[in-house]
Parts: structure tokens; C-alpha cells; sequence
């Protein structure tokens, strides 16, 4: 028997299956981490004690930098954001709510637009870039960028979530055509088609590992993740050298007079739609009572 510290790289019916000194082990949780209320998940960093060639206990997990409630995922270095530029067209407004979650979560945005043969994506491309947001424009029949899309998973634990149509599956098995799973087995692994993957897993892609989860997808992370209103502007990262010069402290940076977030936005230095997007979610969240968001 012997210690090692792995990577949780699939969760299962009970089964923890750790990735460590080149081998994986299924293991079982020691029944401390019921007492002490804590579910182990895929991308947690763990301590496990090795009973024979492939069998362990799943000791310990180590401390999280960020943690996704559903779909439950630990670790995560970026989340790519797919999005179609047509059929169906982007919707910025979804795009910046999980870009502003992934910040929030201290998790690196990057935002991928699919199809880019049917429509220009030239302008939608100038607002992430313009906002520090990582960018491209995709399209399958040329593959161009997919070099720098694959760099970007290298050492890194990454997810990719989009919904149905977005062409997301198509872009996997662009980039990693060496997996040879067919577009449909894709769209039921990492998308949310007609069919779901039953547990959470992490992939071996590009020098690194993506995510496959159940139904990972944009409304998922709405719909658990809330950030609090006197966090949010922190979480549109082209606001932040306005912030501190506001007329006023407790400005929103909604609509107030001498607000320096408004006057950039005026002055074409921050993208009109990101802050039409954060408006709309700080009108989302100030109705919510403070016990009711979470960090």
C-alpha cells in the first residue's frame, strides 16, 4: 500500500476513478467526507492510499481554486464559450452572463464563435477582444485557428458549453479528429442534444483534459450560479480601471450621473453590449435577497 496524490478524472455510480503516477484507480470515499459534507468531483485534486494494482481509497481532497455547482466540476483553468454567429445568430447577452460567472469563479473565459462560412463574425469578435476576453471565429471547413484554440488546453482542465445547435460537437471533432467518435457521440457526451452522458468525466485533448459532463450547458450555469450585485461589475474585467473613479461609492454603474463605467461606454471604450448585458443582470440579481446569493 502507498499514498499518491491524482486528479479525479471520473465520477460513477458511487466510483471515483483517480488519475495518478500514470495509472488509474477506481476507488471508494471514505466515509469521513459524508460526516464532514463534502462530494468529491471531477477535477478534484486528491489523496488516495493504493490497496493493490488498480483498486484504492479515496482519502482526502485537496484544497479547490474554483468549484461549478451543476454541473458539479472542480478545478477548471477556462471555459470555452461556443456560440454560433448564425443558425442560430449569437446572443450576447448569454454569452456575457458566463463569461461574468467564469471570472467570478477566478476560471478564464474564451469565447469561440462556430459557423463563421455563413455569417461575418468580425464584429462580434472586436467586443470580446476589446473587453480582454480571448476570441475566434470557427469555422469547420477551415479549421483556421484551431492551432490556437488547441494551445490554449494545453496543462489545463477546460470544459466547453454552448447549447443545442451552436455546431459545439462539430467543433470538437474538428479539433480532435484523432478521437474518432462520430459528431452525434460527441453532441451526446458534451452538448444538449437528444442524448446524455450519466456521469461527469475528464478527457485526455490537446495536452490537456475537457470536461464531459451531463447537460453541460449555458443554462445550467445560469440557473446555479448567481453572482452578487456588489460583485458583478468586477466580473466585466474592461470596467475595472473605471470603477474607483465614480462620482459616487455606492454607484451601480447603471445609470447614475458622474458614473466613469457610463462615460467609457459613451466614449466607445467599453463595448455597448457588454454593459447592456451587465445592466440586465444587475436588474436580475438586485431583486434577490442577500441569503439567497451565493459567491
Amino acid at each position: 500500500m502507498g499514498t499518491l496524490n491524482g486528479l479525479i478524472i471520473k465520477a460513477i455510480s458511487g466510483f471515483y476513478y483517480v488519475e495518478a503516477a500514470d495509472t488509474l484507480y477506481e476507488c471508494k470515499a471514505r466515509g469521513v467526507f459524508r460526516k464532514k459534507g463534502i462530494s468529491p468531483s471531477v477535477g478534484d485534486r486528491v489523496t488516495i492510499t493504493v490497496m493493490n494494482d488498480d483498486k484504492a481509497s479515496l482519502d482526502d481532497v485537496l484544497p479547490r481554486k474554483n468549484y461549478l455547482i451543476r454541473p458539479p466540476l472542480a478545478n477548471l483553468d477556462r471555459l470555452f464559450i461556443v456560440s454560433s454567429v448564425a443558425e442560430p445568430s449569437a446572443n450576447t447577452v448569454i454569452i456575457d452572463k458566463i463569461t461574468a460567472v467564469a471570472v467570478s469563479k477566478g476560471i478564464e473565459p474564451v469565447v469561440i464563435f462556430t459557423k463563421s462560412d455563413l455569417a461575418d463574425c468580425s464584429e462580434l469578435l472586436e467586443i470580446y477582444k476589446k473587453a480582454g476576453i480571448k476570441a475566434f471565429c470557427y469555422s469547420i471547413n477551415d479549421r483556421t485557428g484551431s492551432d490556437e484554440i488547441i494551445s490554449l488546453l494545453e496543462n489545463r482542465i477546460s470544459a466547453f458549453t454552448g447549447n443545442t445547435g451552436v455546431g459545439k460537437s462539430s467543433l470538437l471533432n474538428s479539433l480532435f479528429p484523432n478521437l474518432n467518435i462520430e459528431t452525434g457521440e460527441i453532441s451526446r457526451k458534451l452538448g444538449r442534444g437528444r442524448h446524455t452522458t450519466r456521469h461527469s468525466e475528464l478527457y485526455k485533448v490537446g495536452g490537456g483534459y475537457v470536461a464531459d459532463t451531463p447537460g453541460f450547458s449555458t443554462v445550467d450555469i445560469e440557473r446555479y450560479e448567481i453572482i452578487k450585485r456588489d460583485e458583478l461589475a468586477y466580473c466585466f474585467p474592461e470596467f475595472e480601471p473605471y470603477i474607483n473613479n465614480c462620482k459616487f461609492t455606492s454607484c451601480s454603474h447603471t445609470c447614475e450621473r458622474g458614473c466613469a463605467v457610463i462615460e467609457a461606454v459613451n466614449n466607445g471604450e467599453i463595448p455597448v453590449s457588454r454593459h447592456n448585458s451587465y445592466k440586465f443582470m444587475y436588474d436580475e440579481v438586485k431583486s434577490i435577497p442577500d441569503w439567497q446569493q451565493k459567491k
